[in-house]
């Protein structure tokens, strides 16, 4: 009687993901499990010291849904973030939006180092309106920039990024991109509306009615006082961001945030000597960047988009 073979070995397994796709997964799990207010509580309880001045504290936020960045996509990303705070709904995947850069010209890998090209691509793929400022977040853009997070919306702003991803100076050779989706205000106790409720944990932090955000970029609540006309009662501004390496909010101080987007100027050596294609600008990562900041406005009923405030 013949013997029957021996069945053949198993096949070999799969080879396991690529360090970076782990961290990646890794990340998108502890964003997923931040919460509603996207881990802001936890952040204001960890930096509580920034907060301990004579000053009040009053807290606008509206957390992006975070997604993590697949090397340099650190732009397209944050725009996907801010869309996605904008309009839930837009349908619109991360492949989609980077191959559209690239059909654009827009970029070759996934960078963008153009403010201008990020503003029609946004208008392109999303139901808004975006808003190109020069000239940084300071001087005479700071109250319409204060305006625009009171009113609930993102604005998306290139900066230098430190290896804790906060702001820096390098002169552009660490260009990166954040989506800034609140802000706290730092008021006098003389200044603060009976309209803000007290943190019952935090001390010197207030939030504003529940009714504050109507959608639209429309301030409610208390804060329209702050910011339209006379703004001298604001003396201290944090801004909550976020960006494609990490899931969770950071809280930057307006003035060094500024002071990085202002001195953007080029593009890094190792990029330039990396041996990979990058799209540049005319005139270079300096014009495409420095001191440019987009604001996402929403579309409004008839086609049109909600003008910004005056």
């Amino acid at each position: 009687m013949a013997q029957v073979p021996p069945p053949p070995p198993p096949p070999p397994p799969p080879p396991p993901p690529p360090p970076g796709r782990v961290l990646r997964d890794a990340l998108e799990r502890a964003g997923a499990a931040l919460g509603d207010d996207g881990g802001v509580r936890e952040l204001l309880r960890r930096r509580r010291e920034s907060l301990s001045s004579p000053l009040k504290w009053i807290l606008f936020h509206r957390p992006a849904p975070p997604l993590i960045q697949d090397g340099p996509q650190c732009g397209l990303v944050a725009l996907w973030m801010a869309a996605s705070l904008l309009a839930p709904t837009h349908g619109v995947g991360l492949e989609e939006l980077v191959g559209t850069a690239r059909e654009r010209g827009f970029t070759a890998r996934g960078e963008m180092f153009s403010a201008a090209d990020m503003a029609v691509l946004a208008e392109e793929l999303f139901p808004c309106r975006a808003e190109l400022l020069s000239g940084g977040l300071e001087g005479s853009n700071r109250p319409r920039i204060l305006r625009h997070l009171l009113g609930g919306l993102p604005l998306l702003v290139p900066y230098d990024e430190d290896s804790n991803h906060e702001p820096c100076c390098r002169r552009g050779h660490k260009a990166h991109w954040a989506v800034l989706t609140g802000v706290l205000l730092g008021i006098r106790s003389e200044a603060l509306s009976p309209n803000y409720r007290q943190d019952l944990e935090i001390p010197n932090l207030f939030h504003p009615p529940s009714s504050w955000f109507k959608g639209d970029g429309t301030i409610l609540g208390g804060g329209k006082e702050l910011v339209w006309g006379d703004t001298r009662p604001i003396e201290g501004v944090l801004v909550l961001a976020q960006q494609g390496k990490s899931p969770r909010c950071q809280l930057w101080g307006l003035g060094g945030l500024h002071g990085s987007n202002v001195q953007l100027k080029e593009l890094s050596p190792h990029r330039e000597n990396d041996g990979h294609r990058y799209v540049l600008p005319p005139g270079g990562l300096g014009v495409g960047l420095r001191g440019k900041v987009v604001l996402l406005h929403p579309r409004i009923e008839g086609g049109g988009t909600q003008p910004p405030p005056q």
